[in-house]
């Protein structure tokens, strides 16, 4: 005798609901087999970035199940989620939430389940809500990207050239896209053109951290080689990280512009390459302040040229509220006859103090009514601004060098 079929069988449902039943299980069941496809290319001997299957369901989630104790996966039920719930859920503060969707406001209607499972990656890898907001402060465009393309391949590769995993989460809140780069025909290729080039593990860390466009901007071919070779820059050196991640980060047409600029002062060639080999931020420098800065030193404080190849600070200072009033004051004193004389070599010292230092030493050491003197013309000095500042348009080309 045939037992009483079971209310919940498929015999009991009509045909296209039997179907549709076992189409789902198909499709749960292939669904599963990604995932697991998923977790075995994602796992490990240390598993330091095993990422749950969730975060490859992009069209449903269980709801109501806990992750590690952290936050719920947003299911089909969770309809009035939205982006702000997923964040608070996160650990995000009102405020933080707010300078996000103040910084990329498309983040307001964005598919919560998407932006939850990117968000299950970064908590994986140890960042957080803090580290959030600042990743979207740099890189505003961050979680509307894909973060999960060769995920395993590239955490590791990065955890490798890093060191560890502490310096890799401070390099990818730095500069979030190294999750977004072309990981094959970007980072990888990059990477292995600066070890190439002789940087040690070390300085390849440090310029990554201290550069975090370093990346995208890497450009090399002979003629900065070449450059590089000129500057004299050993590659045991302490400055050759940064000589060669400037010249490659640098465009051709920029690096040849300031060359020039600084021969028309009189400068050899290859002692403004030595130059850049000893001081490479002169490479940062825009043309204008070069030529405002040389201008000032062999037209006003009758200097030669080279000093500047000596003295590099010079082009650094600023010239309006360093340079032209500590050289009014060496002017002023030497007219009244006082001492000590702010002349020849104290005159570079005078220039390279403190600003606290500089009025000690020759300013408040003379008595007071000539102190008092001194002192109204130093401050009416530095008060002076440039012409027309307020009114200059700054027109950037891009990357600044």
């Amino acid at each position: 005798m045939n037992s009483p079929p079971s209310p919940l069988s498929n015999s009991s449902l009509p045909t296209s609901a039997a179907a549709a039943a076992s189409d789902g299980t198909h499709q749960l069941q292939e669904t599963d087999d990604v995932a697991s496809q998923y977790l075995k290319l994602l796992s490990y001997s240390s598993s330091p970035y095993i990422v749950k299957p969730s975060l490859f369901y992009t069209t449903a989630c269980v709801s109501g199940e806990t992750l590690d104790g952290q936050f719920k996966l947003a299911g089909v039920g969770d309809k009035n989620k939205n982006s702000a719930d997923i964040f608070r859920e996160w650990g995000c503060s009102e405020n933080d939430i707010s300078k996000i969707f103040e910084r990329r406001p498309s983040l307001r209607k964005t598919d919560i389940r998407i932006l939850q499972s990117k968000l299950e990656i970064l908590c994986h890898l140890g960042i957080k809500s803090t580290d959030l907001v600042k990743m979207v402060h740099c890189r505003p465009r961050f979680l509307n990207c894909k973060i999960n393309a060769w995920l395993h391949e590239r955490l590791e590769y990065l955890e490798d050239v890093f060191g560890s995993r502490e310096v890799l989460v401070k390099a990818i809140v730095r500069n979030p896209s190294l999750l977004t780069y072309d990981f094959h025909n970007k980072i990888k290729p990059v990477i292995a053109t600066y070890e190439s080039l002789g940087l040690s593990k070390k300085d390849l860390i440090a310029v990554l951290l201290s550069r975090p466009t370093l990346i995208p901007r890497t450009t090399l071919d002979d003629e900065k080689i070449d450059y590089i070779r000129r500057t004299g820059v050993p590659k045991e050196s302490k400055m050759y990280k940064h000589v060669v991640s400037l010249f490659a980060i640098s465009r051709i047409e920029t690096i040849r512009e300031k060359v020039m600029n600084m021969e028309k002062y009189g400068l050899p060639e290859d002692d403004i390459f030595s130059l850049i080999g000893r001081s490479p931020l002169v490479l940062t420098l825009s043309i204008d302040k070069v030529q405002r800065h040389m201008t000032f030193i062999l037209g006003i404080m009758r200097l030669p040229a080279s000093v500047v190849l000596r003295n590099p600070f010079l082009l650094y200072f600023n010239l309006e509220s360093v340079l032209k009033p500590r050289y009014q004051i060496a002017c002023k004193i030497e007219d009244m006859g006082l001492v000590p004389q702010i002349k020849g070599p104290a005159l570079l010292r005078a220039l390279r103090m403190s600003d606290k230092r500089f009025i000690s030493a020759f300013l408040t050491c003379h008595p007071n009514d000539v102190a008092n003197e001194l002192m109204e013309a130093y401050k009416d000095a530095k008060c002076v601004r440039r012409l027309a500042e307020s009114s200059k348009k700054n027109f950037n080309k891009g990357f600044p060098f």
